[in-house]
């Protein structure tokens, strides 16, 4: 004998209610119907209130049946629409004076919500996607998989082929895949189908219904590299010129001199004397020269830091020492040891130091050098009292000077030093007091 499932016997929502109401009235109408029945009563009575009797109960079960099941419907058919991404429609009649009105509002106001909210993706999807067509790098976004899912058209442009035949395609494929085996901050050579250069890489994850995916951008730097370089080219060319037509104009004025000195027929009395003092000056001059030239080897040549465990208060001190034209004042710190190049972080000490005499001889103010712990950097300052700084633009522009005697190589090879060290150097107005602050910073 086969059975049937119990599920054929379960009663839905609507007819358990159905029952409930049926339950509730029908003992009234059995007494009620009993009374009538047994009662003295003509036959058309009877049958007259008992078909009135019957037909108020079942029309008003049907009415209770449709008022419970009519609202259940029409949020049945709400919630489906939202679930259809529809959310035009709209419950009719709802009000807050019931509990039943009160869902249909929320109902309602659920769908002008989601209405809204998918309006505004919409709006950010569209301006995403003609930012992503305008701008000239190339974004790619993979898989897990590392298989292509979306590139822009910069992107086809790069690779030179639709996108329609490029997505689904791997990143070894599509020849991208060195872009995920080197530093981002270091320019990288390739050459692909639309173009070849130097190329900035960025990288960065994303979730996308719940898989992780990369998103992978190319910025061409060639253009911009040969523009920079083109620049410092110019800039050096320009510092060359005029320091070398400084030494060379007299040298060659001085030859002159010398050269007609020596046609004179006869020779003046004194012509050796103004022979000698010409010749010292020449040999002056070309000694200038061969300094400056000296000096900008020695910034672009910059040996590799050789590090080691520093003691800093004890550099601090040996820095403050020797400096011979004032009383340098070492403001103490916590105890702290550095792993740095000494020789190089004391050189940069040296020039630092000696700036900020000089600047306080102006004034006959003091300098101070101290340090102090940051979260995971060590802050090395040296201030003083002097007249300030006044152009901070070129402070590390190289051969930049604005001292009579002075080579414009301190600031840009302390910095440099500074950066070999993965640190900075910047130098600024003191904020409370006169003249400047040089602050020095070095990972611990």
């Amino acid at each position: 004998m086969n059975r049937v499932p119990k599920s054929r016997y379960r009663l839905s929502h609507e007819g358990k209610l159905t029952w409930l109401t049926f339950g509730a009235a029908a003992p009234a109408i059995v007494v009620g119907l009993a009374l009538l029945w047994f009662g003295d009563y003509s036959a058309k009575v009877q049958w007259t209130l008992t078909i009135l009797v019957v037909a108020c109960f079942l029309g008003f079960i049907s009415s209770a049946r449709e008022h419970i099941v009519h609202p259940l419907q029409t949020m049945s058919n709400l919630l489906a629409a939202l679930r259809e991404g529809d959310y035009s429609i709209r419950a009719r009649g709802a009000s807050a004076d019931n509990a039943l009105g009160e869902v249909l509002l929320e109902i309602n106001s659920l769908g002008e919500t989601l209405r809204l909210q998918r309006l505004g993706a919409f709006e950010a999807t569209a301006l995403l996607r003609t930012i992503m067509g305008e701008i000239d790098v190339a974004v790619f976004t993979f898989d897990p998989a590392r298989r292509l899912r979306l590139v822009n058209r910069a992107g086809e442009t790069l690779l030179g082929q639709p996108m329609d035949k490029l997505l689904g395609k791997s990143a070894q494929e599509l020849g991208l895949d060195p872009c995920y085996d080197v530093d981002q901050d270091e320019p990288l050579a390739l050459s692909f189908p639309g173009g070849s250069g130097r190329w900035g890489i960025r990288r960065s994850t994303f979730r996308e219904q719940g898989l992780p995916h990369e998103l992978l951008v190319l910025t061409d730097l060639s253009r911009t590299l040969r523009e920079e370089e083109r620049r410092a080219w110019q800039r050096l060319v320009r510092v060359l010129g005029h320091e070398m037509n400084n030494s060379l104009a007299p040298i060659k004025s001085l030859a002159a001199s010398l050269e007609s000195l020596l046609r004179r027929d006869p020779p003046p009395p004194d012509w050796q004397d103004d022979a000698r003092s010409g010749l010292h000056s020449i040999a002056s001059r070309a000694d200038s020269l061969s300094r400056f030239l000296q000096a900008y080897t020695r910034l672009t040549k910059l040996p590799p830091p050789q590090k080691q465990d520093i003691d800093l208060a004890e550099l601090m001190q040996r820095v403050a020492d020797l400096e011979p034209r004032l009383n340098v004042k070492v403001v103490s710190g916590p105890k702290t040891t550095i792993h740095a190049d000494a020789a190089q972080l004391e050189q940069l000490l040296i020039n630092l130091v000696h700036n900020a005499v000089d600047a306080a001889l102006e004034t006959h103010g003091n300098v101070a050098i101290g340090w102090r712990e940051q979260d995971d950097s060590v802050e090395i300052f040296v201030q003083d009292e002097g007249p300030g700084v006044m152009n901070t633009a070129n402070l590390f522009v190289p051969f930049f000077t604005t001292k009579p005697d002075g080579s414009g190589i301190g600031l840009p090879l302390s910095r440099q030093i500074a950066e070999a060290h993965g640190g900075s150097l910047v130098l600024m107005n003191r904020r409370t007091g006169r003249g400047a602050e040089a602050l020095l910073r070095l990972p611990r």
